[in-house]
């Protein structure tokens, strides 16, 4: 083994001394990494191999990496890379092929590979990794998703990712999230050919290419899609996520139109269908050519939709008098009731609504009691608060959040517990907010923007302190580490860029990240991670 690592050692010194002779390291640097590859090198040599010393190899492999990039900054040298750099990130890649080779089945593993080469490798490099975890991983639809989008994206090739769609088709013919992304990606095909098709007729360009027929420029190849999937995967939710897509693309009325006409055909049965009807309310605008333009033209307005918004649910309890249907009709009553407005025509009306609705469903016998009571009770004490923090004074509009949450429990308590905080920091500043923060945070359940707002209220303070801000993110992170990459990203972005952070903690979160988060979350986060330090370079 001495001689392996012996070996392995001597590789690495051509591109040491070049790192010495061109003033990047010193002699006693150049040394000290030295005596580190050595340490690294004995522990993925040894007959017991462990794969935490093959990840710090790896790690400490992208940080000497990263402080070469800063260092020829510095100094505006940018020659012998090939000698340096792709020295370093080949002997990454090998390390990274022994390791996934095995432990295989470590999709962690694989997305940590998948975001060094997207950083240091080339594409030519990358496709041959995701090619080989594929090979090894096609019972996930989310990787055959992250593969394809990267063709779409990054490597700019439709063909390649449709390619890469239609394998994933055959190994899972009813995923649902594979037909979404895939309709997605036909959609964001034809805009790109759109675009292009304009750009040639601007600079009255000849063109010949079979890509521009019309059919493929009105999104036939999307229609397809959605034709097939349809008729595979059945309900109103999967046909909604449909649409929901399609109405990103402006090109794609016709689209739109008939997946919409197909919804109501189809699924006039189902709860969903009707509450996507009468939500689509909201974004229909006024036919009048003038739009309103005083506050209270603009509520007047608003109430003029929810009210449209209102006549089809009123429609919907008619037709499908079930508990599902007033279920939706009274969360959207509560929904817009809890949006916040300075108009009192707009609120009363809300709330004018809201009660009938419940009381409706109440008299029909048509929502469960244990729901009644917790949705009613939960705008009430909103009500409450709103009304109390206006008239009365703050210790009585305390007493009215404490005894609030005494009342409502669950999921329910998660809002109250927001606006609990809001108006705390609204009534005595940061004191008071963090006082309120520290009584309520062991009573699960919080959202996250419980601790973001602690968070951004300590930002504001004149002598904010980190140590507060790693505090809010730790408790967050608990609640929520296994699922939310934003908020594991925003942690790594605070103690780069916080004037009192810690870059070299970053490292470390990256890793935590990388073992808490759960399949698409730990996706999303690589992604992220990966496009942050690209935007970083």
């Amino acid at each position: 083994m001495a001689e392996i690592i012996q070996e392995r050692i001597e590789d690495r010194l051509p591109e040491l001394e070049q790192l010495e002779r061109i003033g990047l390291f010193s002699h006693a640097e150049i040394k000290a990494i030295i005596k580190k590859a050595s340490d690294l090198e004995y522990r993925i040599q040894r007959r017991t191999l462990f794969k935490e010393d093959f990840i710090n190899y790896v790690q400490y492999e992208i940080n000497l990496l990263e402080l070469i990039q800063r260092r020829r900054t510095r100094i505006g040298y940018s020659f012998k890379k090939d000698e340096i750099e792709n020295s370093i990130v080949h002997r990454v890649q090998g390390v990274f092929r022994r390791a996934s080779a095995k432990w295989k089945d470590d999709v962690q593993l694989w997305l940590s590979y998948v975001v060094f080469c997207k950083k240091w490798a080339t594409k030519t490099q990358l496709s041959k990794v995701f090619s080989a975890m594929l090979a090894i991983h096609s019972n996930k639809p989310a990787l055959w998703i992250m593969a394809a989008k990267w063709e779409m994206e990054d490597r700019l090739s439709s063909e390649s990712a449709r390619q890469l769609f239609l394998r994933a088709l055959r190994f899972h013919p009813e995923c649902p999230k594979l037909y979404q992304e895939y309709f997605r990606m036909e959609l964001m095909h034809a805009e790109k050919l759109r675009k292009e098709k304009e750009e040639f007729e601007k600079a009255s360009m000849d063109m010949e290419n079979p890509d521009y027929s019309e059919e493929i420029l009105k999104g036939e190849l999307a229609r397809i899609i959605y034709k097939n999937s349809v008729s595979i995967i059945k309900g109103a939710e999967f046909h909604v996520s449909l649409l929901s897509i399609a109405q990103l693309f402006d090109f794609a009325k016709d689209l739109q139109k008939e997946i919409y006409d197909d919804l109501q055909a189809l699924h006039t049965d189902d709860p969903l269908t009707w509450d996507y009807v009468a939500r689509r309310e909201l974004q229909i605008e006024s036919q009048t050519e003038e739009q309103p333009t005083t506050k209270q033209a603009k509520a007047v307005e608003v109430g003029r939709k929810e009210e449209r918004c209102c006549a089809v649910y009123e429609e919907a309890v008619k037709t499908l008098p079930t508990e599902a249907m007033w279920k939706c009709y009274i969360i959207f009553c509560l929904e817009r009731f809890t949006k916040k407005t300075n108009s009192g025509f707009l609120r009363g009306k809300r709330m004018e609504r809201t009660m009938t609705a419940f009381r409706k469903a109440h008299e029909l016998k048509l929502l469960p009691e244990f729901q009644y009571k917790q949705l009613v009770c939960l705008s009430l004490w909103i009500s409450w608060a709103e009304w109390s923090e206006g008239a009365k004074s703050q210790e009585d509009t305390e007493a009215v959040f404490k005894k609030a949450l005494l009342a409502v429990i669950g999921a329910d308590s998660v809002t109250l517990k927001d606006k609990y905080l809001d108006w705390a920091y609204r009534s005595g500043g940061y004191k008071k907010a963090r006082a309120v923060f520290k009584s309520l945070q062991e009573s699960r359940p919080f959202s996250v923007d419980f601790f973001r707002k602690m968070i951004q209220f300590e930002k504001e303070q004149e002598s904010c302190s980190m140590a507060n801000i790693r505090e809010y993110y730790e408790r967050a992170l608990r609640e929520f580490g296994s699922a939310d990459s934003d908020l594991w990203m925003d942690y790594i972005k605070e103690e780069l860029n916080h004037p009192l952070g810690r870059p070299e903690n970053c490292g470390q979160i990256y890793w935590r990240a990388m073992k808490m988060l759960q399949g698409e979350s730990a996706e999303a986060f690589v992604a992220k991670h990966a496009m942050h330090q690209t935007g970083h370079l």
